[in-house]
């Protein structure tokens, strides 16, 4: 069932999904939008559902960690509130930032020059090449790893390899018992369209081993309602294991000679519905298998074109991508 909606456009339908499941309930959010919460200590993070963004208090400042837009000034406002509470000093010194997406970083500009920004090289470069005003390029870096020790707190930054882009790093809170990684596993629900756009899949797939790897008991994560658990990282890793494993059965099952009989000589049209049918294969069993588990998991378009990427990686990184012609 549907449901038009009006905008600007004309009417959008707005299909009806599963409830969402109560381990992907986001945070109660005050009258300005957000919520405001204590990970550990004197370090918090901040959320409006749908974006996350965390700072660390210390007597000589504070330490902001990525600025997404979605939560913008209201980033300022939870600062200020727990500063005030504290008896601290709200004075923003230093930002850090986990990778050079401009939904995590759209809002770095509000807090003004005088901030040290730290970030990976390739976070330098490629801000440096995408000029955006919005997102003041880093001029501390680092290659593989770095330590910032702010008012008696360490936090250490580590470099492991591209995954959901080429810069993305992680982010460990060693006497906070945290570590930060944006945009690979989502506390409750499904990756978004192609592995939340991920730019390398195998560095993908292969981050939660990483992450898992780090003692930690709180994770930041990046996006939704809730900081996730070592629980929800070993759920995200099966639910890609599962993608991976029925990927695998539809690339050896699904038969492409009838298809390319059936279009001839236009061979992307062959192309197009034999993808598409392997993907198809593969992903409905997933859909089925975590709907009520996952948030989103009903919404196929996010499962299929997650399950395309890693079916493409598996054909294209992996190999083979089919039989080698007699």
């Amino acid at each position: 069932m549907t449901s038009p909606a009006t905008g600007a456009t004309g009417a959008v339908d707005m299909p009806d999904y599963a409830p969402v499941p109560q381990s992907a309930r986001g945070a109660t959010l005050n009258e300005h939008g957000y919520h405001v919460g204590q990970v550990e200590r004197n370090l918090y993070w901040v959320t409006d559902n749908v974006y996350q963004s965390a700072f660390l208090t210390t007597d000589d400042g504070v330490v902001l960690f990525d600025a997404p837009p979605n939560i913008g000034h209201n980033i300022r406002r939870a600062v200020d509130e727990i500063t005030a509470a504290n008896g601290v000093t709200n004075r923003v010194t230093h930002m850090v930032y986990s990778h050079h997406h401009a939904d995590h970083l759209g809002a770095a500009s509000l807090f003004g020059g005088d901030v040290v920004r730290i970030g990976h090289e390739e976070t330098r470069r490629l801000l440096l090449r995408d000029n955006d005003p919005a997102r003041p390029a880093p001029e501390v870096t680092f290659t593989d790893s770095y330590t910032l020790e702010v008012g008696g707190e360490r936090v250490e930054l580590a470099w492991r390899g591209p995954n959901h882009s080429a810069d993305n790093i992680y982010i460990h809170f060693p006497g906070h018992d945290t570590l930060m990684f944006i945009d690979v596993v989502n506390a409750g629900w499904v990756p978004i369209y192609n592995l939340n756009l991920s730019d390398d899949v195998i560095g993908y797939m292969g981050a939660p081993d990483i992450a898992l790897s780090y003692p930690w008991r709180h994770f930041i994560c990046g996006h939704l309602g809730r900081l996730a658990t070592r629980e929800d990282v070993a759920v995200h890793q099966q639910y890609i294991a599962d993608i991976v494993a029925s990927s695998r059965e539809a690339l050896a099952s699904v038969n492409g000679a009838p298809i390319f009989q059936h279009y001839g000589e236009n061979v992307w049209a062959a192309v197009r519905t034999h993808l598409d049918a392997i993907t198809e294969r593969a992903a409905a069993p997933i859909i089925a298998k975590y709907t009520g588990v996952l948030g989103g998991a009903d919404i196929d378009v996010f499962t299929t074109t997650t399950t395309f990427a890693i079916m493409q990686s598996l054909r294209l990184d992996s190999g083979p991508s089919g039989p080698v012609h007699p």
